[in-house]
């Protein structure tokens, strides 16, 4: 079933590039950089196209764009019909048009944009469906992003930007604030849904999520149960193709970005 489709999923990070493509036998996951050679005389360059989890250099991004989706033309070489991409919460109007117009323009195909926290939910195994808030925690190399989940969207968020990383998740200069941060967005909760936020606890996502300082500070600060998801470096990208296959697995996330 749909064994045919030229669906991609794409995961723009920081850090890390993900991509996975209907059929294909594994993710294809690169580092997000490309090197840049002078016209002239003189060293190349390596650029990140991606910073804090937003575009910083568009014609970068293209060319991180081209690299990703070869490699996941690797297992069919076929036109692309369709690739959902993933951008945080917060970006901006202008944010999401600069990750539509990179994918659009090397994919030559239909684009879709889904917030990544919900991407993750999804790719986590969470029922985001259901009328009672579920709390999931994006822990990427440029950006965090804590969020409440309900009847398939994300119905409130709080964002904190990184300045550096570890190889395993935040610094612990940052492991303070996303606690803090986490802990904040609960407390918004309406009172009488916030034991049962609490009680369902907190799944953690992205490459931070075995940060095992950080879960065990945002257990303290939440009071909360608090896990990492099943290889949480990919929930993004499997949510993503699992909602190219089943937009219905949450609020219609899936429209294109026009």
């Amino acid at each position: 079933m749909n064994a045919w489709r030229r669906f991609v999923a794409l995961d723009l990070g920081t850090a890390r590039t993900r991509s996975l493509i209907l059929g294909g036998q594994a993710i294809a996951d690169r580092p997000s950089v490309v090197v840049r050679r002078p016209s002239g005389a003189g060293a190349a360059d390596v650029v990140r196209p991606v910073r804090h989890g937003m575009v910083a250099d568009r014609g970068a991004c293209a060319r991180l764009v081209r690299l990703a989706l070869r490699d996941t033309r690797l297992y069919d070489s076929r036109p692309l019909e369709r690739v959902l991409a993933g951008v945080p919460v917060a970006a901006s109007p202008g944010d999401r048009e600069a990750v539509r117009a990179a994918v659009e323009g090397i994919a030559g195909c239909e684009v879709a944009l889904v917030e990544e926290p919900l991407a993750a939910a999804v790719g986590a195994g969470l029922d985001v469906l259901g009328a009672r808030p579920r709390l999931l925690l994006d822990v990427g190399a440029g950006i965090v992003e804590a969020v409440v989940l309900r009847d398939g969207v994300v119905s409130d968020a709080v964002s904190l930007q990184l300045s550096t990383t570890t190889g395993t998740g935040p610094t612990a200069d940052a492991v303070d604030g996303i606690a803090d941060m986490t802990a904040g967005l609960l407390r918004r909760l309406p009172a009488a849904t916030r034991p049962a936020a609490r009680s369902r606890g907190l799944v953690v996502t992205g490459g931070g999520a075995h940060h095992e300082h950080l879960l065990r500070r945002l257990r303290t600060a939440l009071r909360a149960p608090v896990a990492a998801a099943p290889q949480p470096q990919y929930a993004i990208v499997r949510g993503l193709m699992r909602l190219c296959l089943q937009p219905a697995l949450a609020g219609h996330p899936a429209s294109p970005a026009r």
